[in-house]
């Protein structure tokens, strides 16, 4: 497999599960400026949109949505609880965590990295992305993950989110014009996400260390 990544983008989060999985990538990064890898290959022809994730499976064929990959990925040993069972209840409040994420969180964070673009248009969208992260923090009051005492990809995908932010206990690359203070159980999950291995080892891997 091939796992094509940008570092502190979202591509993080498979990158963090391959890690939890125990399983072998060869990890290909990818210039966000010019749409190129490392080896000059031209990142359109792996993806037509041009973003990361995007991971080159053995037989060739390419998934290209970090919330199907990160599944895609925990399917390979279920036995390790990253994804719950296909079919089970858990598993959908697993697909609503991801689908919460990409749309609310992670859309959510467009016009703060690019605020010069977005103009006025970041003053609708902070108090609108602060308001999901505050609901975020209630469901964190009374659990250690987001689908309760066991890590899950949506934690990796969150956790990838979450860096983007500007408070001081983050690690990133990306600076967005929002702050976590206030939010304590985000904060206390945040660090206990940020000290498993997994996420060590692709944070030194991705040169954010």
């Amino acid at each position: 497999m091939k796992l094509y990544y940008i570092p502190a983008a979202c591509s993080l989060a498979p990158h963090i599960v391959l890690h939890e999985l125990g399983l072998e990538a060869t990890l290909v990064r990818v210039d966000h400026r010019k749409h190129l890898t490392g080896d000059g290959e031209d990142f359109h022809r792996v993806n037509p949109m041009g973003y990361v994730p995007a991971l080159e499976l053995d037989d060739g064929s390419v998934l290209r949505e970090g919330p199907a990959i990160v599944q895609y990925l925990g399917d390979l040993k279920p036995e390790l609880g990253l994804v719950p069972r296909n079919g089970s209840m858990q598993r959908y409040r697993l697909q609503e965590w991801l689908n919460f994420l990409t749309s609310e969180i992670h859309k959510g964070f467009i016009p703060l990295l690019y605020a010069r673009l977005a103009g006025q248009y970041v003053d609708t969208a902070r108090p609108k992305l602060e308001q999901r992260f505050a609901w975020i923090d209630a469901q964190l009051a009374d659990r250690r993950f987001l689908m309760g005492d066991a890590f899950t990809v949506a934690d990796a995908y969150l956790y990838a989110l979450t860096g983007w932010g500007q408070a001081p206990w983050l690690i990133s690359h990306y600076k967005a014009d929002i702050h976590f203070d206030a939010l304590q159980h985000l904060q206390a999950w945040y660090r206990r996400v940020h000290a498993r291995p997994s996420v060590q080892q692709a944070l030194r891997e991705e040169g954010l260390q």
